[in-house]
């Protein structure tokens, strides 16, 4: 019975730790489209803005390379700021619960009872499946 016990917590563990990232990254991937739309907007603006300040002093070649450093800078953050993104505590936290149960069903004596605790439900499914 220990056993299935544990073979539960774990499976309840990683239910928690998957429902838990799918979430984190639902909000990662809504946050993104929605800071998207307002960057291009502003990057469109941006361009404008900076493109009739600086052709008042450069050549037409010199602002569209200013502006174009300017927008592979702020790429380069933006890149770094989504992959900073790491799991919460709630699922770092059910990781280790589920690591901890798996490595109580695993060992060789668990293992054994398992298989002796689901010998008769098997044996009674296949032979419903059977007939």
């Amino acid at each position: 019975m220990r056993t299935l016990r544990l073979a539960r917590i774990a499976a309840e563990a990683e239910g928690l730790r998957l429902r838990h990232t799918a979430r984190r990254t639902v909000t990662r991937i809504v946050c993104g489209l929605i800071a998207m739309v307002f960057l291009f907007g502003a990057l469109v603006f941006a361009h404008v803005a900076g493109w009739y300040w600086l052709r008042a002093s450069w050549d037409r070649q010199y602002v569209a390379l200013a502006l174009m450093a300017a927008d592979l800078v702020l790429a380069v953050v933006l890149v770094i700021v989504a992959a900073r993104s790491s799991p919460g505590q709630v699922e770092v936290e059910a990781l280790a619960v589920r690591q901890r149960a798996l490595a109580g069903v695993t060992s060789g004596a668990a293992m054994s009872a398992l298989v002796m605790q689901l010998a008769p439900v098997l044996g009674r499914w296949m032979f419903r499946s059977r007939r």
